[in-house]
């Protein structure tokens, strides 16, 4: 259970998607929408990456990059990170929301949920909108995914394949029909009305 600081966000924009879909590039997307001086794009990942880099003498900015490198350790870092989870299921959610970045932004947006206890963190938090990423196998292909047994069929990847209740599906599949602009300005839209519904002002 999250335990929310005296100064909360105005809304938690919960992305969450298979690899290769675009969840990395969605937040950006709504980064620049929103803007950098009210919004701010939180890795759940990152302070697992950042010990994980330092225990093991590891290139931690090549470990938030989209390369091969990740790659190269991805396997033997979920299985760290899934152990630490064990211990404590929030652990890394309240390292990722304690960076001084994080502090008085209006708008969260969380790049990379993968666990059901990723979604409970957050739980806590009075504005929160879940958002699903998905995009076709052929687009992901063509994007650089290769299934990896250990990788793909662990709970990193699967831990929220069962949920049917996301507040919003974005299709982020490649397409000649497919506008990504027009779909994340509904995206936007939704968050504005969501937010009308419990009577706040629209976000900035």
């Amino acid at each position: 259970m999250a335990e929310p600081d005296s100064v909360q966000p105005y809304v938690v924009l919960i992305l969450s998607g298979k690899r290769k879909a675009g969840k990395d590039y969605i937040a950006n997307r709504l980064l620049r929408k929103f803007g950098e001086e009210i919004a701010t794009i939180i890795h759940l990942s990152g302070p697992l990456k950042s010990e994980y880099a330092r225990l093991f003498s590891l290139d931690y900015d090549r470990l938030l990059s989209a390369d091969t490198y990740k790659e190269t350790y991805r396997e033997d870092m979920i299985a760290w990170g899934e152990q630490k989870r064990r211990d404590d299921p929030g652990y890394f959610c309240r390292l990722a929301t304690a960076s001084p970045w994080v502090v008085g932004k209006k708008v969260w947006i969380i790049c990379d949920a993968r666990r059901q206890s990723d979604l409970q963190y957050f739980a806590a938090y009075p504005h929160v909108i879940r958002i699903r990423v998905r995009a076709d196998d052929a687009t992901r292909t063509k994007r650089g995914f290769e299934f990896i047994a250990g990788i793909d069929d662990a709970e990193s990847e699967c831990g929220l394949d069962a949920v049917t209740d996301w507040d919003y599906v974005l299709d982020n599949s490649d397409g000649k029909d497919k506008d990504i602009d027009t779909e994340i300005d509904k995206l936007i839209s939704y968050v504005d009305e969501q937010a009308d519904s419990v009577g706040d002002a629209d976000i900035p």
